[in-house]
């Protein structure tokens, strides 16, 4: 083996500067005349040609960081990384994916500092990612004022198998509000397999939203077993729903949207094609079935990084 290690390169410093033959050196090292001469060459100082183990060290270490980075860090690697940041795809899904499928892929975390030295030169790789570097607010820090909902039933009250995430038809609902609250999406999701379904309203008014809900869930109605949400008023119609959809309706705890995780990550991928005070006049129902159809065949790293639509098909095999 060529490299050669600390010990060895003060050993060439000392015996250097004490006048031992280069032969002598060599057999002390238990190294090639060639490997010698290649050491001395590259890292011996630069304005006195002096060689100086710890210098000689540094610059080989600082060499080798260079090297590795170059390497790790290729434009075979660069390809595939843009690639997946203009499909929407987050940096640890990227990572995730590569790894499942064998292929060479940096950490997650190089492909951030990769994004931001992107932006900062003027590029837009940034605007992929799903809040576009933007913080999100801390939960519960806004007071909800909607009132009571009659018959409401609390998530302390849901069966404990929701939790698991192990049986299809456990699901969860919640409305994305358009500029100026004009419009409404209804977004609704499955626990187990991350399945979305999405569905422009005219309105966010409960009758809209029940008829919507129950048009949306009618064919997956054999399968269902509990829907939650959170406490708006748009779900005030939450009984006939249930009824409707032989289902049983939940409501999270106010100001406790982590109860509803799997919506709330949901929605946070949508707003990634329709950004907050966005004009839902402007958004045809086209486009949103384009999303839904986008965000399910999205890579998840809780599945393995398959997708919602593939453990969907699995459930149904």
């Amino acid at each position: 083996m060529a490299h050669l290690s600390s010990e060895q390169r003060y050993t060439i410093a000392s015996m250097t500067a004490n006048g031992f033959s280069r032969k002598k050196i060599c057999e002390v090292i238990g190294k090639d005349k060639s490997v010698l001469s290649r050491e001395l060459k590259r890292n011996s100082d630069a304005r006195n040609g002096e060689y100086k183990g710890d210098l000689a060290q540094r610059k080989y270490e600082k060499r080798k960081a260079e090297k590795a980075k170059y390497q790790s860090f290729t434009a075979e690697v660069k390809s595939k990384v843009e690639a997946g940041l203009r499909e929407d795809l987050s940096p640890e899904q990227i990572v995730g994916l590569c790894k499942k499928n064998g292929e060479k892929m940096v950490s997650h975390e190089r492909i951030y500092q990769f994004i931001w030295q992107d932006k900062r030169s003027g590029g837009t790789l940034y605007k992929h990612l799903r809040t576009r570097g933007k913080l999100y607010r801390k939960r519960g820090q806004a007071k909800d004022k909607r009132g009571q909902i009659v018959g409401r039933i609390g998530i302390e009250n849901r069966p404990a198998i929701v939790e698991k995430r192990e049986r299809f038809g456990d699901l969860e609902i919640d409305t994305i509000i358009g500029k100026d609250h004009k419009g409404a999406i209804l977004t609704i999701n499955d626990r187990a397999t991350g399945y979305l379904k999405m569905r422009k309203l005219e309105s966010k008014e409960a009758q809209c939203v029940k008829k919507a809900t129950i048009e949306l869930l009618s064919e997956w109605k054999p399968f269902l077993h509990t829907i939650t949400a959170d406490n708006g008023k748009e779900f005030a119609l939450h009984q006939t729903i249930s009824q409707e959809l032989d289902l049983d309706f939940y409501f999270a705890k106010p100001y406790h949207s982590w109860e509803r995780g799997s919506n709330e990550n949901l929605n946070g991928l949508i707003r990634q094609y329709i950004p907050k005070k966005s004009e839902f006049s402007q958004i045809s129902d086209d486009f949103i079935q384009e999303v839904e159809n986008k965000i399910n065949r999205r890579p998840r790293k809780r599945f393995g990084y398959e997708s919602p639509l593939d453990r969907l098909k699995n459930f149904f095999l």
